[in-house]
């Protein structure tokens, strides 16, 4: 359970330092947004849907890649594992048009700084044990 809310709260604060200090990352606000007919029409509300979405995609489907791609992970020491990552906030990308993440570097800095702050919870939250 606390991994499943480390994950949320990451994706929710990285997409949020990801929209502030990434100058090509952007945020739009459509008159038409919406979550299973829940109006969102500030930025803190769609930064929510997305970063819940963000940590559920970690939570449940990151696994099943990793799984998947291990031979790859393993000839490339590890480094493909930033490609997952990626492709996991790519898929975001394409899921939500509220949030606009082009070419591959700004998606590079994007899955590093959620993966840097989750990495960063999930060591605060296990020395509270």
């Amino acid at each position: 359970m606390k991994k499943l809310f480390s994950n949320i709260v990451a994706g929710f604060l990285g997409l949020w330092l990801t929209v502030l200090y990434v100058p090509s990352v952007v945020l739009n606000i459509f008159d038409d947004s919406s979550f299973f007919g829940f109006s969102l029409t500030t930025e803190w509300q769609i930064l929510l849907v997305l970063g819940v979405i963000l940590g559920l995609l970690n939570y449940f489907v990151k696994p099943i890649l990793n799984g998947i791609t291990l031979p790859l992970r393993v000839i490339t020491l590890g480094i493909f594992g930033v490609i997952v990552n990626m492709a996991i906030v790519w898929f975001l990308d394409i899921m939500f048009k509220e949030i606009s993440i082009p070419f591959w570097l700004p998606l590079l800095e994007t899955s590093l700084i959620v993966w840097a702050i989750n990495f960063l919870l999930l060591k605060i939250l296990k020395t509270n044990e």
